[in-house]
């Protein structure tokens, strides 16, 4: 590392950060399309609530977060720009051959090559923005960035529902063209421009790595022995092979085969109470791979280890968030198939509404959240957090009222504050994470912080709801009581608020003792 002078942010820095909202635009429209389809592909292919539940969030989230643990390694020594190029290539794919499926395993695993072509855009385009701007500016940026999520899912809902209603209806009583149905043909218009735009974001510069903290780290000689280490240490049964590589010993391989062990038997009682085998079975090798990357990460790179899992603040505030993501996900998901179940109203009609609201009190939420968190955090440290705290209780009587209200009109409008005040977390959330590491390793650390959300919020959050709604045989209990999440996560949020201060004051501290030559 060496000692530089931050460059002024430019209007080259607006452009890509422009380009990078337009990528996640896209990956959250190839991600949330399936919502409005729900229904449809519950009647055609026979599926439970709970399924559906699976397929938008756990198939996806698992392999989402594990793949992008080597993925944002490599973000931190590669180039960041060809990266989510080539991952929005491969997810814009798999969206396209979701529209092939014609079972729910064969949608699976569509579902799963999304995650795993999507988990390259996020960590890579952290570390990006964040080497585009100052620290001063980070919750902004990174909330305008985030903004793609309720555009992306807000072009997803109108774009799918328009679809399918349309095309279905133009079919009625004869065989479409190949025998493809409306839903499919949205994974088709949703995937393929994709590609396109995978090619203008290979055009971009590659900024200097940590330019704007004035400390530049050299390129990585070689970055594709950092990636197969890296995803060697996180697929099973690799992860023993490189762990035994590394030199972890035999009391670490143990423990790592008893951690196995107790995941396996937690899952096994997991299926028996519950059913829907394929979740735990996901989640588990979702959590043994956690464990694998940590007992990893902590022989590769010591100095990650302790800022990225002992750093009281980053442990609080990544289960604070995820928390906040399980209602996030599990509402944003299922709002479209409640509205059609309980108000009886088209797809075509939900998609553009809800997706109206949703991008646009999406949009505004998010930035409205970063915004006020850079403000906050120029009077306290723990400002980011206070947007959090208030995201996990102000929404509730909010979402109370749209739920159990009969009247579709107030229900709409309820919908509009509710997204607004849902989504002021996203940029506090990330920027909270990103400013208690080191920048050469930004990448890895999102990874960590996405990995914990993903796991929380998406592969449970949907699914969970999901599994309620048919316990309960209401969708609508389901997700009146998913709001006890809230609680959770405003008491993790507090925790993290009373670390904070020291944690971002001994960073380098931290870093030298810990072995970072600086």
């Amino acid at each position: 590392m060496r000692n530089i002078s931050p460059p002024a942010p430019g209007r080259y820095s607006h452009y890509v950060l422009g380009v990078l909202v337009l990528v996640y635009i896209f990956n959250f429209l190839d991600r949330q399309i399936i919502s409005i389809l729900a229904e449809r592909i519950k009647a055609d292919l026979d599926l439970s609530d709970a399924q559906i539940g699976f397929l938008y969030g756990t198939a996806f989230a698992i392999f989402y977060a594990v793949f992008g643990i080597p993925l944002g390694r490599l973000a931190d020594v590669w180039d960041r720009r060809r990266l989510i190029s080539i991952g929005l290539a491969f997810w814009s794919l798999m969206t396209a051959l979701s529209g092939f499926a014609r079972s729910f395993t064969e949608l699976a695993a569509a579902r799963i090559g999304v995650g795993v072509g999507e988990a390259s855009a996020t960590p890579a385009a952290f570390s990006m923005i964040t080497d585009y701007y100052p620290v001063a500016r980070r919750a902004t940026v990174l909330a305008i960035y985030s903004s793609g999520i309720y555009l992306g899912a807000g072009l997803g809902l109108g774009i799918g529902g328009f679809i399918v209603d349309r095309w279905d209806a133009a079919w009625v009583g004869v065989a479409p063209p190949f025998g493809l149905r409306g839903w499919q043909v949205a994974y088709f218009a949703v995937g393929l421009p994709g590609l396109l735009l995978a090619l203008w974001v290979a055009t971009l510069r590659e900024p200097v790595r940590g330019q704007m903290d004035g400390i530049a780290t050299a390129p990585e000689p070689y970055p594709f022995r950092q990636f197969g280490r890296e995803l060697r240490s996180v697929i099973p049964p690799f992860t023993l092979f490189h762990l035994a590589l590394a030199g972890v010993g035999s009391r670490g391989l143990a423990m790592n085969v008893l951690a196995a062990a107790g995941i396996t038997i937690g899952g096994l009682l997991l299926t028996a109470a519950l059913g829907t085998p394929a979740q735990w079975i996901a989640l588990g090798i979702g959590v043994y791979a956690a464990v694998s990357w940590g007992q990893a990460l902590r022989l590769r790179d010591r100095v990650s280890f302790e800022l990225i899992f002992r750093t009281p603040t980053i442990r609080y505030a990544a289960l604070g968030f995820a928390f906040l993501a399980f209602t996030g996900y599990g509402f944003g998901f299922w709002t479209a198939p409640f509205f059609l179940r309980k108000h009886r109203i088209s797809a075509a009609e939900a998609g553009l509404v809800l997706g109206g609201i949703a991008a646009v009190s999406g949009w505004i939420g998010v930035m409205l959240g970063g915004i006020l968190a850079d403000r906050l955090r120029h009077t306290s440290v723990n400002g980011r957090l206070y947007i959090g705290m208030a995201t996990a209780l102000l929404p509730a009587p909010l979402a109370v009222m749209m739920v159990t209200t009969d009247n579709l009109a107030l229900a709409y409008a309820l919908n509009a504050p509710l997204a607004v005040m849902s989504a002021m977390w996203i940029g506090p959330g990330a920027s909270t994470i990103t400013d208690l590491v080191l920048p050469r390793m930004r990448g890895s650390a999102s990874a960590g912080y996405l990995l914990v959300v993903t796991f929380v919020g998406l592969a449970m959050g949907p699914y969970t709801i999901g599994t309620l709604s048919v316990l309960f045989g209401s969708l609508e209990t389901a997700l009146l009581a998913s709001l006890l999440a809230g609680a959770v996560s405003f008491t993790l949020l507090l925790l993290a608020s009373r670390h904070i201060a020291r944690d971002e004051a001994t960073l380098l501290d931290r870093a030298r003792a810990a072995g970072e030559r600086l």
